[in-house]
């Protein structure tokens, strides 16, 4: 999904330039009544002030196929001046305004009322409104595809521009525009008006609808959480983003240690922080750990107990536990839950590039039982070994394939063998504890679960003097991490040595 629009509506709005229909104005109801005006035009001041209404519940009114809720929408966005703006920064200041939710039609009447608006304040940019749209709908999908969850190569300027051919009433864009809105993306992401109320005390909602989450970042991609879930761990984690999606490293400036309360509940990672001034717990950060695989960071030594979490779409994080035992048993169960609940993948895209492409991997939870999903993992893993023998194979032989793809080919297998070898251990270690009671992932049977696969690490923190101290006051873990040792090694006089220049005053240089 891009933008929240299927591949199909991308073919639509792009591929073949036909344009979304734009918002007219209201037409007579079928049983010859009109639409009343002013009744639209109070609800609509009531929506934009917030006059006993939540933001979450704006859009609700401006996204219903009828002549009411067009009527609305377009008193609505009245409100809104976009004259003498550019479309990017009218787009973002609509986006923090209105919470896009809902369905991808839903979504798209209310960007007609945005791109009807956007016209009327500048009739001499594009030719229509029609055009606005299909333009704001581009630009939609690229913030997504430059900065969402997608598989493969980002869009490059030029494909942008050749996407768009015809989309201007049957004419083509400026060239010069598109490439400006381009990177406008590119070096700034959309930002989204989040509903607040959607994204607080998620893990201690009660149990009634079941909503999906949505991200931060995008509410067009949504993650799936299942408020029934038990939580299968909980504890404070130090995280640091490694890379981000399709394995990218992170930028410098996004790379510092944060803390937070972790909460595995489910297939989703929750990362939240203590509000002490109204005694909640505020979510952060939510990482879906559908796919995904946990592993101890032992390439990184700047810190003690850190594990590295790779998910579904490539990014790496890194998280520092409080002892060796506590990272062993964040690691099992995170394997656990991915292994218990991860569908099986998608077919990869079949097409006539050559170019390898990864799989995508479905969120949503499997319901097959336990000894399914070992069977099933079975069969992925040999498929993997056999793919990777005759993709080392083809590496020998084929002399013309480039290097970079056979490259990610190879590392994608391996990765892949790793993860489904790990998840029939951990699988098999779950299957040989004796379950004590009805549910399926509860607090005694996951402490057995420990015991059995992270039975080295258990108690090593008792054995080990002076690595970590504990602590009966607020939890810190730099607080926790011991310094290292510093050790003084004394030298001959003959073993120093200075590197400092010789300092010759000016008037002895010449000589």
């Amino acid at each position: 999904m891009l933008g929240g629009l299927q591949d199909g509506d991308l073919e639509t709005v792009v591929a073949n330039g036909k344009q979304p229909t734009p918002l007219e104005t209201a037409v007579p109801l079928m049983n010859g009544g009109e639409v009343d005006r002013e009744k639209a035009r109070i609800l609509a001041e009531k929506l934009f002030k917030l006059d006993e209404i939540q933001r979450g519940d704006v859009v609700k009114h401006l996204d219903k196929d009828n002549d009411f809720s067009r009527a609305v929408g377009e008193e609505y966005l009245k409100f809104f001046d976009f004259t003498g703006q550019t479309l990017d920064h009218s787009l973002r200041s609509f986006l923090k305004v209105v919470v896009l939710i809902g369905e991808t039609q839903e979504r798209e009447r209310v960007l007609q009322h945005f791109s009807c608006r956007f016209h009327q304040c500048n009739p001499d940019s594009f030719s229509s409104s029609g055009a606005v749209l299909a333009l704001t709908c581009a630009l939609m999908l690229l913030n997504t595809d430059l900065h969402g969850q997608h598989v493969g190569k980002s869009m490059s300027s030029s494909k942008f521009v050749s996407n768009l051919d015809g989309m201007n009433d049957g004419a083509n864009f400026n060239k010069d525009l598109l490439k400006s809105l381009y990177n406008s993306i590119k070096n700034e992401p959309l930002e989204w008006a989040v509903d607040e109320d959607e994204l607080k005390n998620v893990v201690n909602e009660d149990p009634g609808d079941n909503p999906r989450l949505r991200s931060k970042v995008n509410p067009f991609l949504d993650i799936p959480h299942d408020k029934k879930a038990a939580v299968v761990k909980n504890g404070f984690l130090q995280r640091k983003l490694h890379a981000d999606i399709d394995g990218k490293r992170t930028p410098w400036g996004k790379r510092s240690w944060k803390t937070f309360d972790g909460v595995l509940k489910g297939m989703v990672l929750y990362l939240q922080k203590n509000d002490y001034r109204k005694d909640q717990h505020i979510i952060e950060e939510v990482v879906s750990v559908h796919h995904s695989l946990a592993e101890p960071a032992a390439d990184y030594t700047k810190k003690p107990h850190v594990f590295r979490l790779q998910t579904a779409d490539w990014r790496v994080f890194l998280f520092q536990a409080s002892s060796k035992a506590e990272m062993n048993s964040w690691i099992s169960r995170i394997n656990l839950v991915s292994a218990l609940h991860s569908s099986p993948p998608f077919p990869a895209a079949v097409g006539s590039q050559r170019k390898f492409r990864r799989p995508i991997l479905p969120a949503s939870q499997s319901a097959e039982t336990l000894e399914h999903q070992l069977q099933s993992h079975a069969k992925m893993l040999e498929s993997f070994k056999v793919d990777l023998e005759n993709q080392q194979q083809s590496t020998l032989d084929s002399k013309k394939a480039k290097a970079r793809d056979m490259e990610e080919h190879l590392q994608y297998l391996q990765h892949e063998i790793c993860r489904y070898e790990t998840y029939i251990r951990v699988l098999e270690g779950w299957k040989s504890v004796k379950k004590t009671g009805d549910s399926e992932l509860n607090a005694p049977d996951l402490n057995s679960f420990d015991k059995a696969v992270c039975a080295d690490s258990l108690g090593e923190e008792d054995d080990v003097d002076g690595m970590l101290k504990k602590s009966h006051s607020s939890p810190s873990l730099e607080l926790e991490v011991a310094p290292a040792a510093v050790v003084k090694v004394r030298r001959n006089i003959s073993e120093r040595r200075t590197y400092r220049k010789p300092i010759i005053p000016r008037w002895n240089k010449e000589v």
